[in-house]
């Protein structure tokens, strides 16, 4: 049996970096301790989810990835603790900015970064005025014992992007998010909606899926938590409320996985010859 034990992490977030990542890292030693291979923090964790305005002066955040704090902190860590830990950061390139995710093994070592590549923009959520589009395409990585797959929360609303993953090689899908109220709706409740989209990939993809939200509220903007880790039929396995801090870990039996998705048929019964559409713009 090949199994992999991962683990997702939730908590709030100040504008100071240097204690959002100790935070972090708190929180990475106990996921560790307790067996985790793969950890996942959400997504900026440098700071307050800064896009629900446009600030030209926020810009001088970003960072390259060799020299961002963020990224620098958990290459240290994976590399004290053996672990893998997939790490969103803003990143600077040149003149150009991105929402990106280095993926940083268990040496230590940086194995690739992926730019985030659906962009929101709406009330409360303007990455547009920020981000570019990410150029790098979507990214798997071989991890301890499988590959690895991770979309950067907005990402998380398109099965496009789960399953061109899967059709890379991707064993588990992984999503930090940043994700909570609707300044423009107070009656808007996207936790069910944004749960359920990613339960639909685990069911139509025969895949586990974690995802890692932050809490708290910043600026009236409340963050809703709700992290989890599900099995391949979209079973919840571990999951936060609104407003827990802390570490879900779980241990998946990969090779169950795999015969499970071999036995429902998803990816034998592709019909691309008919996806040409898929492809086209509206």
């Amino acid at each position: 049996m090949t199994e992999l034990t991962v683990a997702a992490l939730q908590l709030a977030f100040s504008n100071d970096i240097d204690t959002n990542i100790a935070h972090v890292s708190d929180l990475v030693r106990e996921a560790a301790a307790k067996g985790a291979q793969v950890i996942l923090p959400p997504e900026l964790f440098e700071g307050e989810y800064f896009c629900r305005v446009e600030d030209e002066g926020l810009f001088a955040k970003a960072k390259p990835v060799s020299e961002h704090k963020a990224v620098l902190a958990m290459q240290a860590l994976a590399a004290e603790l053996g672990v893998s830990i997939p790490t969103s950061f803003f990143e600077a390139d040149g003149p150009h900015h991105y929402n990106s995710l280095a993926m940083i093994g268990p040496d230590g070592k940086v194995m690739g970064v992926y730019r985030k590549s659906h962009i929101p923009d709406g009330p409360g959520y303007e990455e547009k005025f920020y981000f570019r589009p990410g150029n790098t395409g979507f990214k798997v990585w071989p991890g301890p014992a499988a590959t690895l797959g991770v979309g950067i929360c907005w990402d998380q609303w398109y099965p496009e992007t789960a399953r061109a993953m899967m059709l890379m090689g991707a064993e588990i899908l992984f999503y930090p998010t940043a994700i909570g109220s609707e300044p423009h709706d107070a009656d808007l409740d996207t936790s069910r909606l944004w749960r359920r989209a990613m339960v639909g990939h685990a069911v139509s993809n025969v895949v586990p899926v974690v995802a890692a939200n932050r809490i708290g509220t910043e600026h009236g903007q409340h963050f809703y938590g709700h992290s989890f880790i599900t099995d391949e039929r979209g079973d919840l396995i571990a999951e936060f409320g609104a407003d827990e801090t802390g570490v879900l870990v779980a241990t998946l039996d990969l090779d169950l996985v795999k015969r499970h998705r071999a036995a429902f048929g998803f990816f034998r019964d592709r019909r691309p010859d008919l996806y040409g559409r898929l492809a086209q713009d509206i």
